[in-house]
């Protein structure tokens, strides 16, 4: 199998494995679908937590794309890549002051503020710089989302200020000099496949806006409705169709937009962007039976794609996985297990998979994988460390992160020891 005309056997050769695959080209046609699909006064922001490789971003930032950021790596992240300040936010619980400061340095868009507090912080922080600050108010709705693989919204959770407080506030409009509350954020969850779903959504917050403006005085400079599209990974899902998307929330969107002129509407995207663009290549080390069973040991796993192993859900399902190095008889598939090296069960990358003989040196490829990766995993169990990302653009294959070394893992600790380790045990003598 190949990518862009690059067969994976010519890719591991170059880079070993394990390694990521990103393919540039459905990066952008996914990107350009999505925006060609929805009104164009709807704007697209990255979530770069989905996938904070710098080249990643910069290549969805060629389309066209925002930022959105979440820690101070990923502002810095988004700045070297070339994203301009104004198309930037910063959202999430527990920013330090650091993280805060260097929004109001780099002169963000906007930092989403979790809670009233977080607003104090941001008007202290923006008055010792003699600075104004925009702050959008993520909300935590009092509406609950269906059909949501993961709910962020409407139950006690860490993320924003409850619906009732925010109404219930009184005049917001000149409560701090240097933070300007000039809009909200509603996060409703993730990995939702319904249009209606998206389209109930959109409605609610659009309409959330209004009645937060009404009881706030706030002005409604910028409304972000989140996002949540989801991919389609196991059997029995379907991927999002883009145009029923829009046929459900671009009405709402063209109303919003003509009574509200002066609003920037925002959504925010990571899984949908990135995920179908990478493929996750781990070499098989070793083959064997047990109890009946077929398991291949791999030389990754859990360790660099926590996602898809599972960890945390309650019924292990299968990504999806094709073998890469050599073509096979369909006539002799069968169940196997992939694992990878570490030393826990948890460590299954695949359970059940109907694949060909399996035999060492095969090259399996985990698709749908260019989000939550190496970032929402934890690369350095067992000192492995996290694997070479490559990313293919018109046909050529570009290094975009190196895969770490046992000097890059120790590099960083610093010995203490009472006394000094032996240099030998052997007898002199």
């Amino acid at each position: 199998m190949n990518i862009q005309g690059i067969e994976y056997t010519e890719l591991v050769e170059r880079f070993g494995t394990p390694l990521y695959v990103y393919d540039g080209d459905v990066l952008l046609r996914t990107l350009s679908a999505l925006s060609g699909a929805l009104h164009p006064a709807l704007e697209a922001f990255f979530s770069l937590k989905s996938n904070p490789n710098i080249s990643v971003f910069a290549t969805l930032l060629e389309g066209g794309a925002r930022a959105e950021v979440s820690s101070l790596v990923e502002l810095r992240t988004a700045l070297l890549a070339g994203a301009e300040a104004r198309d930037i936010i910063f959202l999430g619980p527990g920013k330090s002051d650091d993280e805060l400061a260097a929004c109001l340095e780099a002169g963000v868009y906007a930092i989403v503020a979790e809670s009233f507090d977080e607003v104090d912080r941001i008007d202290r922080l923006a008055d010792e710089r003699g600075v104004r600050q925009r702050v959008l108010l993520r909300i935590n709705p009092a509406f609950t989302v269906r059909g949501s693989r993961l709910t962020m919204g409407g139950r006690p959770l860490q993320f924003g200020i409850d619906e009732a407080l925010v109404l219930a506030a009184g005049d917001l409009s000149s409560r701090w000099r240097n933070a300007e509350p000039a809009g909200i954020h509603v996060y409703m969850g993730t990995r939702i496949l319904d249009p209606d779903i998206i389209g109930r959504n959109t409605r609610y917050i659009l309409d959330l806006a209004d009645r937060v403006a009404a009881a706030t005085g706030i002005p409604l400079e910028a409304v972000d409705i989140g996002g949540g599209l989801g991919v389609a990974y196991f059997d029995g899902e379907e991927d999002l169709d883009e145009k029923r998307v829009a046929d459900c929330i671009n009405p709402l969107i063209e109303e919003f937009a003509r009574t509200h002129p002066g609003t920037r509407l925002l959504m925010e995207s990571g899984r949908f962007l990135t995920a179908r663009a990478g493929v996750y290549v781990v070499s098989v080390r070793y083959v064997k039976e047990s109890m009946g069973k077929w398991f291949a040991v791999a030389d990754g796993g859990s360790n660099h794609h926590m996602a898809a192993v599972g960890i945390g859900s309650y019924t292990k399902r299968n990504f999806p996985v094709v073998l890469l190095n050599r073509p096979h008889d369909d006539s002799a598939l069968r169940p196997w297990t992939i694992t990878g090296p570490l030393c826990t069960p948890n460590d299954t990358l695949l359970k059940g998979a109907v694949l060909p003989p399996l035999r060492e040196g095969d090259l399996l490829g985990v698709t749908r994988s260019g989000a939550y990766g190496p970032s929402a995993s934890p690369g350095r169990f067992l000192s492995h460390g996290f694997p070479a990302e490559v990313l293919v653009r018109d046909g050529v294959a570009h290094l975009v992160r190196s895969r770490d070394l046992p000097d890059d893992l120790l590099r960083q600790q610093h010995l203490y020891a009472r006394t000094p380790a032996p240099t030998s045990t052997r007898d002199e003598g």
